[in-house]
């Protein structure tokens, strides 16, 4: 098995942060996060906004390891964490009154990552 390194230096950054954060303030759902997003990115969580109107209610805050896909249509008002957003995944979250938001501005806004649910 060839053992690889990340090669994007944001994502590095990102992982790093996380697990300080981690150290910091004993919030084990940024490990969480880091140990997901150091997975292979063919690994990584491609959720579609069709499984978050499934799965979500108004006000929720979500965070998906991966990539938010446009698939599907949201109607709810929640605050949507990740990577990567499809352009028309970030246009339809946008519409629906929702928050876009990348991993590490999740983290700055809410360091103890309570409420914060897992999507992928």
């Amino acid at each position: 098995m060839k053992n690889t390194l990340k090669t994007d230096p944001n994502l590095v950054a990102l992982i790093s942060d996380l697990k300080r954060e981690t150290r910091d303030g004993n919030a084990a759902i940024w490990r969480d996060i880091a140990l997901r997003l150091e997975k292979p990115s063919r690994n990584w969580a491609e959720v579609n906004l069709s499984k978050l109107e499934r799965n979500l209610k108004d006000g929720d805050i979500v965070i998906v390891p991966g990539k938010v896909l446009g698939a599907g249509s949201l109607n709810k008002k929640v605050t949507v964490a990740a990577f990567r957003f499809s352009e028309s995944a970030a246009k339809a979250i946008e519409a629906a009154g929702g928050k876009k938001l990348t991993i590490a501005e999740l983290v700055k806004e809410n360091p103890s990552g309570s409420g914060v649910k897992i999507m992928g």
